[in-house]
């Protein structure tokens, strides 16, 4: 073992990579958990980070971490201010010099779509129900036109930066596996002729490992150990999605009327003009009598692991949706921006482990969601057809797909 350590070590003089994410939970989970997979790989590792939600170093000793002044706000780096964000990130990038591997950290559907975007959007009703030929069996309101609309100079310019900086790059990691994204894999190799590597889901390497940005509650375990197996909905809306007063009552009364017990992420400042909880109904979680439980940030890979999570409502951003793919737990769909409706898309009507609300929050459209899920055969279905991809995941991290594609990104990056 010793010697393995001290093998370890000589390798790991001279290779070192240089990782650059974007300062927000959905893309420094993913690139944090990439570093440990190439840290364990013998390769040294430097963090170069914005003073915007800067990782902690006392988590990361292994790690070499360096922070530049930024002046970022997490709102500007939310927004439309966004495209000028990114674009400002990407010339710090490329000062300095280096072969630039990118990691893409949505699906692979979503970025071909992405990519795509200047030529698709034809439809002035950005809720048309028309198909999108190139891309079945998405339809013109589950791509991002809304944005678009608002600021077509910038988001055009943010699509086709998206596709020429990816052609200009040396090579393309996804968090994302063959036995996921087959088809879409096969269009990307046609239109982007650079090495492809789909190592994912990454989490899967470090099952205990957490980059949360927010204090996680961990007693929402202890009610979880007290709920009959796969009774549960659990419910989280990510790091970024915020609702009005209107939508988080209809939610309350959802989950209230549905008659299953739930779990529900209720991050603070999430509902417009409330602080946390204030909106509800006076006596509300008295009158559920135990049935519900309400937390500001949940561990939620232990969530999705445990018995007594029968279903996940999500707004499918790419980390939860691979999240729930690995525990097998079938999905209730809310996608809200961005990638989220082409995902939503796909736990739908690809892999067909999920329902989806399509924008409609309204109590008993949610209640009915929730008991179809949790309570009928359907989702009794869409469990066994989740649990079946779970397992093809497992074997392509096990010697499959994903881990010949590690091995050969290793490689490849010690060829430079």
């Amino acid at each position: 073992m010793e010697n393995q350590r001290e093998l370890q070590v000589q390798q790991r003089k001279g290779r070192r990579v240089m990782l650059f994410p974007l300062p927000l939970q959905g893309h420094l989970s993913p690139m944090l958990q990439l570093a440990n997979i190439l840290y364990n790989k013998g390769l040294s590792i430097t963090i170069i980070h914005t003073n915007l939600n800067s990782p902690n170093p006392s988590n990361y000793p292994h790690f070499d971490l360096i922070s530049f002044p930024d002046g970022f706000s997490e709102v500007e780096a939310s927004t439309a201010d966004g495209v000028a964000f990114v674009t400002r990130l990407n010339a710090v990038a490329d000062s300095l010099k280096l072969p630039r591997i990118v990691l893409r950290t949505s699906n692979i559907s979503s970025f071909l779509v992405f990519a795509a975007i200047p030529g698709l959007l034809r439809e002035k009703d950005p809720q048309s129900e028309a198909p999108v030929p190139e891309f079945p069996p998405l339809r013109v309101k589950d791509l991002p036109p809304q944005s678009v609309a608002q600021y077509p100079d910038k988001f055009y310019q943010l699509f086709t930066l998206l596709a020429s900086q990816t052609r200009a790059s040396s090579g393309l990691i996804w968090n994302s596996c063959q036995e996921l994204e087959q088809d879409a894999i096969t269009a990307l190799q046609q239109e982007f002729r650079i090495p492809i590597f789909t190592i994912g889901p990454f989490h899967k390497y470090f099952p205990a490992y957490s980059s949360s940005l927010l204090s996680q509650d961990q007693r929402c375990i202890s009610w979880l150990d007290k709920q009959a197996p796969k009774s549960v909905i659990y419910v989280s809306f990510g790091s970024i999605v915020a609702i009005n007063e209107t939508e988080f009552l209809e939610i309350a009364w959802g989950l209230a009327n549905s008659g299953v017990p739930f779990l529900w992420v209720v991050r603070p400042g999430s509902v417009h003009g409330a602080e946390w909880l204030e909106a509800l109904p006076k006596g509300f979680l008295e009158m559920l009598d135990g049935r519900g439980h309400i937390v500001k940030w949940a561990p939620q890979q232990e969530v999705l692991a445990h018995p007594a999570t029968g279903g996940f409502w999500t707004h499918n951003g790419w980390n939860s949706t691979l999240e729930s793919i690995c525990e097998g737990v079938p999905m209730i769909c809310h996608p809200t921006f961005g990638d989220q409706p082409v995902i939503a898309r796909n736990v739908s009507h690809i892999w067909r482990v999920g329902l989806h609300l399509e924008m409609r929050l309204e109590r008993e459209e949610i209640a009915r969601a929730i008991r179809r899920i949790i309570l009928e055969a359907e989702g009794l279905e869409m469990r066994e057809r989740i649990k079946c991809l779970k397992e093809q995941v497992d074997i392509s991290l096990n010697g499959g797909s994903a881990y010949k594609s590690l091995e050969s990104l290793i490689t490849y990056i010690k060829s430079f």
